[in-house]
């Protein structure tokens, strides 16, 4: 291992090339240090700017170091920001080359910032299954059935993070992991929400129907002879009622709900195309599925004043 440069050492050279010359985020660079980035056991490096100032703010998992790529101007807004809280929890920073950090990212999109930092595992749904509906009918809680590609997860909590859901879901069987793309692509709303594992989730959603919620399952654009061999009603989206607390139901990309999951759903919704559709395009994405079923049900959303919803029409 190369030994390393001080801070002190760094901060000289600095000044000796920049004498005399006030530069934005001057003194924030003059306190990072280098390192050869030796590979840390039992971490992983996430990566990307709202991913990890959020995964700091919340202090949800161990962070061993933060490595930190200034450009030119030094260091500014949330870069500064990110360096000033990690360096209040005591935090070592480093400062690694464009060429290293793009290799220890696995040339993702870094935007200069990566930690390592302890696995960030799924709660288990044991507190989940406990939850009764209570006095507040429009509860939203979102459960997804083997959902498998990272980004596809980390659009879907996204989505539900922006829209409101009050938790989420997820099988614990051929699932994706909580990783660090999944975080990513979250934009770092995977940071801060409790997302929940299910062992068991067909026998999850016929204890939470006993409890009085209503399991509400998905399924692509049914033809004819789907919708008259279905058991479980299926309505358009834009004619869901949202009147009690509901689970929302998403399976896998490319077999949707699986068959015991389907026979637990009391209803299933259904986005309806604007078109005819060819063979292969009779489904949507299921992250863009996801954003366009969660806004129908929660724009029903009560508690939201005609007079603000008027002003933010006279006011975008």
């Amino acid at each position: 291992m190369r030994s390393l440069c001080t801070v002190g050492g760094f901060g000289r050279l600095l000044a000796r090339r920049f004498s005399g010359v006030a530069r934005p985020g001057g003194e924030e660079l003059s306190r990072l240090l280098l390192d050869d980035l030796a590979p840390a056991q039992r971490l992983e490096r996430l990566f990307g700017l709202s991913p990890c100032l959020l995964a700091l703010r919340a202090a949800r998992r161990h962070v061993a170091r933060l490595l930190l790529q200034a450009g030119k101007a030094g260091l500014q807004g949330e870069r500064a920001e990110l360096l000033r809280v990690a360096e209040a929890q005591g935090i070592p920073v480093l400062r690694p080359t464009r060429r290293k950090l793009d290799a220890l990212c696995g040339y993702g999109v870094h935007q200069g910032v990566c930690m390592e930092v302890s696995p960030l595992r799924p709660r288990p749904c044991d507190e989940a299954a406990e939850a009764s509906p209570g006095d507040d009918p429009q509860q939203l809680w979102l459960v997804l059935e083997a959902l498998q590609d990272p980004r596809n997860l980390g659009a879907v909590l996204r989505s539900a993070h922006f829209l409101g859901v009050d938790r989420v879901i997820t099988s614990r069987r051929n699932s994706c992991p909580l990783t660090p793309v999944v975080s990513k692509a979250s934009a770092g709303a995977m940071e801060v929400m409790d997302v929940f594992a299910a062992p068991d989730l067909a026998g999850f959603l016929q204890a939470k129907a006993q409890q009085g919620w209503l399991v509400v399952g998905t399924v692509s654009c049914p033809g004819p002879e789907v919708s008259q061999s279905s058991k479980v009603p299926i309505t358009s989206c834009l004619e869901f009622v949202w009147d009690r607390p509901t689970l929302l139901v998403l399976g896998n990309e490319g077999s949707g709900l699986s068959q015991e999951v389907l026979a637990s759903c009391q209803l299933l919704l259904t986005i309806l195309p604007r078109r005819p559709l060819p063979p292969g395009l009779e489904s949507l994405n299921v992250s863009v599925a996801t954003g366009i079923l969660l806004h129908s049900i929660c724009s029903q959303k009560k508690g939201f004043p005609a007079q603000e919803r008027g002003q933010l029409q006279d006011n975008p």
